[in-house]
Order: C-alpha cells, then sequence, then structure tokens
C-alpha cells in the first residue's frame, strides 16, 4: 500500500525547495499515485535552458519500490529511450531505497543527463553517436532540447489559435496547454492521444 501520508510531506519539500532547486513535482489529476515531475536541464549541457517534465507512477509498495519514472518530453540521450522516454538508471531499479525521496530520484535523473553512461544505454542508437561523433550528439541533444523542451515565445492566444486551426476545439485547447504548463509541443500531444 502506498504511503500517501509520505507523498504528501515529499510534495510539500519539493514545493518548499523549488526556488532552489527548479524541481517540481504535482499529482496529475486528484490521484497522489500518478504524478508529474519538472526538472531543468543542467547548465553547461546540451540540455541548458530545457524544461522537461517526466511522468511518474508511484508503485503499491512506494516508498519500499522504486517509482516508475518516464520522460514526457521528448530527450535526445544514451539513458533516455527516444521512443518511449524510459529511463536507464540504477535508483530507479534495483539501486532504489526507501530513504530516497521523488526529489532525490528527479535530482539524480537531471544529473544523468549531465554524465550520460553510453556504456549501459537505453537507447543504442544514440549511445553510438555519443561514443563515435560527439559532435553530431551534442548538436541533436541541443536540437531536440530547443524543440521539445523549450516553451515557445508565443503567447498562449497564438497557441490557442495555432491549435484550433488544426481542429482541436478550443475548450480542449486551453484545457491541454493548461495541464502541461503552456508547451505547445505536449499540448498537441495530449490532444492528439484523447
Amino acid at each position: 500500500m502506498i504511503d500517501f501520508a509520505r507523498v504528501q510531506k515529499e510534495l510539500q519539500e519539493c514545493s518548499r525547495d523549488m526556488e532552489a532547486s527548479g524541481i517540481k513535482v504535482a499529482p496529475k489529476c486528484d490521484n497522489l499515485a500518478r504524478l508529474t515531475g519538472t526538472i531543468p536541464g543542467p547548465i553547461s549541457s546540451p540540455y541548458e535552458g530545457g524544461t522537461f517534465q517526466i511522468d511518474i507512477t508511484l508503485p503499491d509498495g512506494y516508498p519500499f519500490e522504486p517509482p516508475k519514472m518516464q520522460f514526457a518530453t521528448k530527450v535526445w540521450h544514451p539513458n533516455i529511450s527516444s521512443q518511449s522516454g524510459a529511463i536507464c538508471l540504477d535508483i530507479l531499479k534495483d539501486q532504489w531505497s526507501p530513504a530516497l525521496t521523488l526529489k532525490t530520484a528527479l535530482l539524480s535523473v537531471q544529473a544523468l543527463l549531465s554524465a550520460p553512461e553510453p556504456d549501459d544505454p537505453q537507447d543504442a542508437v544514440v549511445a553510438q553517436q555519443y561514443l563515435r561523433d560527439h559532435q553530431t550528439f551534442v548538436g541533436t541533444a541541443r536540437y531536440w532540447t530547443e524543440t521539445f523542451a523549450k516553451t515557445s515565445s508565443l503567447g498562449v492566444e497564438e497557441k490557442v489559435q495555432k491549435l484550433v486551426e488544426m481542429g482541436f476545439p478550443e475548450a480542449l485547447v486551453r484545457s491541454a496547454l493548461e495541464s502541461v504548463g503552456g508547451d505547445e509541443n505536449l499540448a498537441l500531444e495530449k490532444l492528439c492521444s484523447v
């Protein structure tokens, strides 16, 4: 059974600390077992300036079992699937400890962005590029960050107009944009999956 009192406490700790760490965790809807984590791209990395959303699902055994995390924001990284967003990180598997929290797990994911482990890849294609053609890897990672992890400079009304022109109802567009923090790409993904 999930320890919801602990989850509440962890959410409060994250929100108290958000200004300093940039890490945010919030429930999806009213269900504390389904959360969204947000991490800033590390400075001096190809992910700098990006904001990355991570889907978090807490298993029944949390905190004795690790949270299930995967990137909702597309990211080009050897240890993150460019297709599904799955993350290859030991503390999200066999190295998890109940002493760890959602925040420490997200900090570890953020650290992974800075220090890829291409010898233990989640995405073999990205890992090969990282090892054999590092400059192309850096360029691709920066491009993906610009494309998928940076909020567009368009204002909300322009984003709404653009998505409505694609044939989506305005009310649905507004609620999708709001639920993903104004990220036009994530809103489009959400609208397409409805």
